[in-house]
């Protein structure tokens, strides 16, 4: 991989970002970075994010032939440099220049909602795999699925631009021709996918979250950063039951013929705006799974060859609509219907409703669900399953981020009558998890939910599952597999809340 100083000229140039550019210059450089750790000799260099003079100052030592900045730094006197109006927006176009724009040759589908696109994602990559022989590959917030033996765990849902391209480039040299990714509203307020192009986008719902002084100042930000998938994917699926819809559908039609929108709904749904959904489903989910019947209402979905009978591996009858919107996506991929059949009945999800039943206390359910509208529909799923036990939610939020959802916790555990409420502690980072409990049961009607505190975690879990009997629910919401506890800007490792849910179990029942 190369790319020239004039190619980079032109190509900022072009998206009207550059400023200005350095006389002299290498005329060609061979590795790109943002990490000073990371350069290597005839690199060029993107100064962004929180940077420190001696960031530059180690790159340079490193090998950095130039930077890229949104001003000139003492600490690059005499080093080439291009300045921009916006080092992240380059850094995109630039990488995907550097890595010979990998996405022309990637059939690519992109999630985004509230809640949901990890699921989406892995049941769109599972009947993928199966009608594309092993050749798609996967970017979500667990894993990264480059091809057949590279696969490691993310960092982000969607990652810095220039790691996306190199993953990207890497997929294509690994044979792959599909790739199913995650976008976040992170992703296109800090430009992570700035000019990618999607073939199929997919807008699954919008509820309040991600609101912070970190992240998105208000609901109105957080919708226009989800809305701009839908501005830069050739073909669209958007929910007809998502709250806001109708600005989510205005959107979709501003950018698209009709033949390019999919709508989909439950069986009977009346959207908010005067239109028929293409597809809609019905479905009765049990502990184990659900059972899905999809029906194409339109001629553009009958050629999808969608329409049937499906089991879907996961439970929780929430899935049945990420897996309407995941049929479409497929059959726009081209995939055939035995595929989406085998794929929904064999996909496994991470984290992600996983369950198992005990001897003495009950079901265990973990779950990332981690927003009010995730938690409200689990513990209405759960309830419904569990109409005589009662259900014991072990659950915290994070801290430094996202602290809308601390009240949307307390609201959903209030509305959908929790029995008790362990709050504990969910990568608190700098701030103090009993703190950030004390929102939550602010937030909380204590008259309906009996709230308990315990700030380490697996002995909040421990206790949860002590108190429980043979016919109750204990939910283990949040982190899921999550490997880590993020505190005090250190990831210390976590054995997740699965394994500790077994080991206590393990523990309890054999100690009887």
């Amino acid at each position: 991989m190369a790319l020239s100083w004039q190619d980079s000229i032109d190509i900022l140039k072009a998206h009207d970002l550059l400023i200005s550019a350095s006389a002299v210059a290498p005329s060609e450089f061979t590795a790109i970075a943002y990490d000073s750790r990371k350069v290597v000799a005839n690199t060029m260099f993107f100064v962004k994010g929180n940077f420190k003079p001696e960031f530059l100052t180690s790159a340079i030592s490193n090998g950095a032939q130039a930077y890229v900045a949104e001003q000139a730094y003492p600490e690059g006197d005499g080093l080439a440099c291009l300045i921009v109006t916006d080092v992240q927006k380059a850094m995109s176009v630039l990488s995907a220049a550097f890595y010979d724009y990998p996405q022309n040759e990637l059939f690519i589908i992109a999630y985004t909602g509230t809640k949901g696109k990890t699921t989406a994602a892995y049941f769109t990559h599972e009947i993928l795999q199966n009608s594309t022989h092993g050749k798609t590959a996967l970017f979500s917030t667990i894993d990264r699925i480059l091809g057949p033996n590279e696969q490691f765990k993310s960092e982000l849902s969607t990652p810095e631009s220039l790691d996306l391209f190199h993953d990207m480039r890497q997929v294509v040299n690994n044979g792959m021709t599909h790739l199913v990714m995650e976008v976040s509203s992170q992703a296109y307020k800090k430009s992570r996918v700035y000019d990618l192009r999607f073939n199929v986008g997919i807008f699954l719902n919008i509820s309040p979250d991600h609101i912070g002084p970190l992240e998105h100042p208000t609901f109105a930000d957080y919708l226009a950063h989800k809305l701009m998938l839908l501005d830069n994917s050739d073909q669209v699926i958007v929910n007809a039951e998502s709250d806001h819809f109708d600005q989510i559908f205005g959107r979709a039609q501003a950018g698209h013929a009709p033949e390019d929108i999919f709508v989909y709904g439950h069986a009977g749904c009346h959207p908010v705006v005067d239109v028929q959904p293409d597809v809609t489903f019905s479905g009765h989910a049990d502990l184990t799974q659900s059972q899905l019947l999809i029906t194409a209402q339109s001629p553009k979905a009958e050629v999808l060859d969608i329409a049937g009978t499906y089991n879907l591996n996961v439970p929780g009858d929430y899935n049945e609509s990420n897996a309407s919107s995941v049929l479409i996506a497929a059959g726009l991929a081209n995939a055939d219907h035995q595929s989406m059949v085998i794929g929904l009945n064999e996909v496994t999800v991470p984290g992600r409703m996983e369950s198992f039943m005990t001897n003495t206390h009950g079901m265990v359910y973990v779950d990332y669900a981690h927003n009010y509208i995730s938690v409200k529909a689990l513990l209405s799923f759960l309830h419904q399953q569990h109409p005589v036990g009662k259900v014991i939610v072990v659950l915290g939020a994070p801290g430094n981020k996202g602290e809308s959802r601390r009240e949307g916790f307390g609201k959903a555990v209030t509305e959908e009558k929790a029995d008790v409420v362990w709050l504990t502690s969910d990568d608190p980072q700098y701030e103090d998890p009993r703190a950030i409990a004390s929102e939550i049961a602010a937030a909380t009607d204590e008259s309906v939910v009996e709230l308990r505190y315990e700030m380490d975690r697996p002995t909040a879990i421990k206790q949860a599952l002590m108190m429980s009997t043979a016919n109750d629910v204990v939910a283990i919401v949040g982190k899921g597999l999550d490997p880590y506890q993020k505190i005090n800007g250190i990831d210390t490792p976590y054995p997740g809340d699965m394994q500790v849910a077994k080991d206590v179990v393990n523990e309890i029942e054999n100690d009887r």
